[in-house]
């Protein structure tokens, strides 16, 4: 039961803090629609979309109107599509494409890839297909996961998706590599992840699920207002407690959500997730505890105790808390990082410190045009290592902009955003990349 002191906080929250659901992301599972025919695989595909999703927009704004609570986005996620592609996976590309349009939703997660290991065929002709889908489509999102802490980093892998994000970067150069920001690397993915662009619906799922994505980092920083100048056990009391607020409604709306569809509640995720707008940035809460900006020395230790008071609050308020569950960093979806970047407080080598105690990994970070395709794939092989020995989901989402040096700006529009391109190390790693191969698992993977 939520009480009228929880309520009247939460309107405060809705119509002050920023406070909103960020998704209500359905997952399908397709694997029923495999067919060695790939259209006949496609027309499977799109009409058991249009079917389970139909009524998914419009209970989401019915909810939204009666219970006053903005829910900004409704996404679908599917199995990986290189599970059920026998043959070419481009003609389910398009239709995946044309049923999200159909039913309205925001963007549609699941052209995916799960290569932590090694690669089957259809796994590859899906990474070969990607630049071309994502430059051809408009809803739709692509990721692969390259690394496990079971498996170790697939360096074969690794390589690829190097290669695959220039091109994919050149083919939307002129909406200054968008594609690009449908595309995420991941180690340790997980199955249940209502954000986009590495959702996707994985084979331990039920046939159709409700995750629902939370937010509110405006919410969070008005409350270490309060807590000015306290000590640190008082600021991380004071984001749990947040957290649980945030949370505790993310499931009302969840619930609900799986009641009228009909669907079972799979998970809230608890993530701060950020939009360019003011008063919505992770940065900022960063800023409130004393920084000057993101990027100055401290940064680390206090994402550190962000990631894991807000992880401690949400628990507490869900018995099903998943997906990804504590804060994003993402450069162009933050404003508070675009000024730090722009100020010369935030570096990419920092960005990536910073990955081993948040949510994710290096996201939506637009880097020169010319850095090269071995570099890319360093910089991914890096953050998979830190996944892979943390034993936490990392990823990549970076984009190239064709024709931009550091200090130029991209454009993306929404909630995408805008970032200034930032420096990347540009001494060499060909041979290192050239090797290929696996890097093996830590030893502390060997639990049994």
């Amino acid at each position: 039961m939520i009480e009228t002191g929880e309520i009247l906080q939460t309107m405060r929250m809705i119509q002050e803090e920023n406070f909103d659901i960020r998704t209500i992301t359905l997952g399908i599972n397709l694997l029923d629609c495999s067919d060695p025919d790939p259209k006949k695989c496609a027309t499977r595909v799109y009409d058991k979309i249009c079917r389970v999703a139909k009524d998914l927009v419009h209970t989401g704004q019915e909810i939204e109107t009666e219970l006053g609570i903005p829910i900004v986005n409704k996404r679908i996620s599917v199995t990986p599509v290189s599970m059920i592609a026998q043959g070419d996976p481009r003609p389910i590309a398009r239709a995946l494409d044309k049923a999200a349009s159909e039913v309205g939703v925001n963007f549609l997660g699941g052209y995916s890839a799960l290569m932590h290991k090694g690669a089957t065929a259809a796994d590859e002709r899906l990474l070969a297909s990607i630049p071309e889908v994502l430059s051809e489509t408009s809803l739709l999102c692509s990721s692969v996961n390259v690394a496990s802490t079971r498996a170790g980093i697939n360096m074969n892998a690794v390589r690829e998706m190097g290669t695959i994000i220039k091109k994919t970067a050149e083919l939307t150069s002129d909406s200054d590599g968008l594609g690009c920001a449908k595309l995420v690397v991941f180690a340790n993915a997980v199955e249940d992840n209502p954000f986009m662009a590495g959702a996707f619906c994985g084979t331990g799922e039920p046939e159709c699920a409700i995750n629902v994505g939370v937010s509110g980092p405006g919410v969070v920083k008005v409350a270490l207002e309060s807590v000015k100048n306290e000590p640190f056990d008082v600021v991380a009391e004071t984001i749990k407690r947040t957290a649980f607020k945030i949370t505790r409604v993310g499931q009302l709306v969840a619930k609900e959500a799986s009641r009228r569809l009909n669907i079972p509640f799979g998970i809230v995720d608890l993530s701060l997730a950020p939009t360019p707008a003011r008063g919505d940035s992770v940065a900022h809460i960063l800023t409130e505890m004393g920084l000057e900006y993101a990027g100055a020395p401290g940064t680390t230790a206090a994402l550190a105790l962000l990631n894991d008071a807000v992880k401690k609050g949400g628990i507490m308020a869900s018995n099903h808390v998943g997906g990804l569950s504590g804060a994003f960093i993402p450069v162009s979806e933050d404003i508070g990082m675009i000024e730090a970047v722009s100020a010369g407080a935030l570096s990419l080598e920092k960005l990536e410190a910073m990955t081993c105690v948040c949510s994710v990994g290096l996201d939506m970070i637009a880097i020169p045009g010319g850095t090269s395709a071995e570099t890319i794939s360093g910089i991914i092989a890096d953050e998979a290592a830190i996944g892979m020995i943390n034993n936490k989901t990392t990823a990549v989402r970076v984009i190239p902009a064709v024709g931009k040096k550091a200090g130029d700006t991209v454009e993306f529009g929404g909630l995408l955003g805008h970032a200034p391109v930032i420096q990347v190390n540009e001494f060499g790693n060909e041979a290192f990349i050239a090797r290929g191969g696996r890097i093996p698992a830590p030893l502390h993977s060997m639990r049994n």
